[in-house]
This record gives C-alpha cells, sequence and structure tokens, in this order.
C-alpha cells in the first residue's frame, strides 16, 4: 500500500479512500483465510466485508489522516491511514448494533445485518431474537477487529499510548451516547437541549473530533492542536447530525434522498423533533405525540408530521443550526493556521458533513 500524496495545494482524499479501503481489504482478507484454516463460520467476515462495500462516506477516516497532515505529518502515511481503517470497523460496530436497537428494516439500502441473520434462519420461531443475537455478535467483532487493527499502525511507546487512550475515549462516548438515546426514546421529547446532549455523545465526538485527534496523535500532535479539533470537531458533528435527521424526515430537495419513516416511527429524539413540540400550538402538540413513536406510521401520517414541523419553523431553525454551527467551523480554521492542503481539505469536508444530500 502506498502511503498519502500531498502537495502544496491539496491533499488527495480518494487516493485517501482507496488507500483505507486497500487496508481493510487486506485485513479481512486475512480474516478470512484465518477463519478457514480455523474452521470458523466464513460467512461472518463476508458479512463484514459486505457492510463496509455498501457505501459509506469515510468521513471519519478521511477526517483522521486529514488531522494526520494538519499536525505536520509528512512522509509514509501508512500508520495514519491503518488507524483511519480502524475507525471504518469501528463504525460498522456502531451501525450493526444501533440498527439491532432500532430495529431498522435497512442500511445504505441495503437489509440490516440483523434482518440478513434472521432471514438465514428461514421459518424457525425463533428467528428474530436468534438473528439479533447473531448481528450483535457480528457487530462485537468489528469492534474487536478495530482494535487488533489500530495495533498494527506500528507507531512509537507514546504516541501509541495517546492513540490508544482516544480510542477507548471515543468507544465509551459512544456507549453513554447510545444509552442516552435508548433510555431517552419517547420520554422529554420536547427538550431540545437533551437531543443536543445525546448528538454530543453519540454523533459529534465520535464522528468529527475523535478521528481528527486520532490523526493529530499519529503526528504526535500537542495540546493546542487537540484543544482546536475539539473546538472544530463539536459543531460540525452536531450540524452532521442535524442534517442526518433532516435528511430521514424530509429527504434532500434534488430527490437523491427520499424522506424516510425510521425516525418517526422510532419516536427517536431528535432536535427536529423537539423544536415541533416546543413550538406547535396544542393541536399541533397533540398530533405530534399521537403520530411519532408509531411502529405502524404510514406515509400519509408522516406526511402530517412533515407539515407540522414545515410549519413550526422546526425545519428552517434546523437549518439555522446548521448554519451557524458551519460558520462556527469556518471562524475556528480561520485561526487555526494549518497548512494549506489541510485547510483547504476540512474546509471542503465541512462542507461534506453539513451540506450532503444522500
Amino acid at each position: 500500500m502506498t502511503s498519502g500524496v500531498v502537495d502544496a495545494q491539496a491533499i488527495d482524499l480518494r487516493a485517501v479512500q482507496r488507500q483505507v479501503d486497500a487496508a481493510l481489504e487486506d485485513f479481512l482478507a486475512e480474516k478470512t483465510r484465518a477463519a478457514a484454516d480455523r474452521g470458523h463460520p466464513p460467512e461472518v467476515v463476508q458479512t463484514v466485508r459486505d457492510f463496509l462495500a455498501a457505501g459509506g462516506k469515510r468521513i471519519r477516516a478521511l477526517l483522521c489522516v486529514v488531522g494526520w497532515h494538519a499536525a505536520g505529518g509528512d512522509g509514509d502515511a501508512t500508520s495514519a491511514v491503518r488507524v483511519a481503517a480502524s475507525l471504518e470497523l469501528f463504525v460498522a460496530f456502531a451501525l450493526i448494533h444501533d440498527d439491532i436497537m432500532d430495529d431498522s428494516a435497512s442500511r445504505r439500502g441495503r437489509p440490516a445485518v440483523h434482518r440478513v441473520m434472521r432471514a438465514r434462519l428461514g421459518e424457525d420461531e425463533r428467528a428474530e431474537r436468534l438473528g439479533a443475537g447473531g448481528a450483535l455478535l457480528v457487530g462485537n467483532l468489528a469492534l474487536m477487529w478495530a482494535q487488533e487493527l489500530l495495533h498494527t499502525a506500528r507507531l512509537e511507546p507514546g504516541r501509541q499510548r495517546l492513540v490508544h487512550g482516544l480510542f477507548d475515549a471515543m468507544l465509551e462516548e459512544v456507549m453513554y451516547g447510545q444509552y442516552l438515546d435508548v433510555m431517552g426514546t419517547g420520554r422529554g421529547a420536547d427538550d431540545v437541549e437533551a437531543a443536543l446532549r445525546i448528538i454530543h455523545y453519540k454523533t459529534a465526538t465520535a464522528t468529527i473530533e475523535r478521528p481528527l485527534q486520532l490523526g493529530a496523535a499519529v503526528a504526535g500532535a500537542g495540546e493546542a492542536t487537540m484543544d482546536v479539533f475539539t473546538r472544530l470537531g463539536l459543531p460540525l458533528g452536531e450540524a452532521f447530525q442535524l442534517r442526518d435527521d433532516l435528511l430521514d424526515v424530509f429527504g434532500s430537495p434534488g430527490g437523491a434522498c427520499a424522506p424516510g419513516l425510521s425516525d418517526l416511527r422510532e419516536g427517536k429524539r431528535t432536535v427536529l423533533l423537539a423544536l415541533g413540540l416546543q413550538r406547535g400550538d396544542e393541536v399541533q402538540r397533540e398530533r405530534l405525540h399521537h403520530l411519532v413513536g408509531r411502529p405502524d406510521l404510514g406515509e400519509r401520517e408522516a406526511a402530517d408530521v412533515r407539515t407540522i414541523l414545515q410549519d413550526t419553523g422546526a425545519r428552517e431553525h434546523t437549518e439555522r443550526m446548521i448554519a451557524a454551527r458551519y460558520n462556527q467551523v469556518l471562524q475556528v480554521l480561520d485561526g487555526a493556521g494549518f497548512p494549506q492542503a489541510a485547510d483547504h481539505a476540512l474546509r471542503g469536508l465541512a462542507v461534506t458533513a453539513t451540506r450532503y444530500t444522500s
């Protein structure tokens, strides 16, 4: 695998993505061989490989490598790429488990892993429970492999301790965020601050802040750089999740992302819903409480919810929150003094994270 390439103008993010994908494929190919040698079920590795191949923006991996460049990383980027690749296995773990807890039907246009496992069991009356259990174990293996891949980055002891400490902190934060999300669904749905707290732990740290810091740690960055990435990463991570919540309910204007039902059926505690409940009149609030969280919610009822979120200004206010956080990110970058190539890449990724449409 070749190292990352950077010139005075730009970091080749497509090349970085190819390098990350190659690192993942090499690692999983070795896992496939090991499974065959030991008589382990071959479909486990293939399930993880299929999940990764289904798409995803690789934004965490890209941010990790860009963070390495921003912190002065130069020359062979292999260590940064391997840390970045480990993040993608971590994401696979988190999303597989998230889909189990939400009983989501699909992920990235394909059946969710627990639904795939359930289908393999055919007419067995225990298929639903066992399928969820099988997916849980696949997700656990993805996390174990993420940590194993992290150990192959070949870092000097001081940097290795910092990288592993940041990775452990990220894992803990995601668990707390997921706990808040699961235990809070359906309670206090009009509390914007509570919804933002879930975003902070479940998304903002793991999606933006920690990946940037992990890349910087590989480069040997100090506290000042880590602080910049916190001030940049948290608002950008919040904006990323706010955009995701809008897309799930309303889709994208060009139709690349169709409106969905999953968040509404789940009764997910989003900022968008909290704003709708806060701003609605008595009739609108009662209608939202009646519809959101119903597993059998249909398109007609979902259209009613969308109309309320539009009429109360919840959708517009969420857009303003995204714009405010994006501007905050630009202000941080203006004063960060990062190398030109890294600054350019971070500004581009900030646009990707806040304005994506699919």
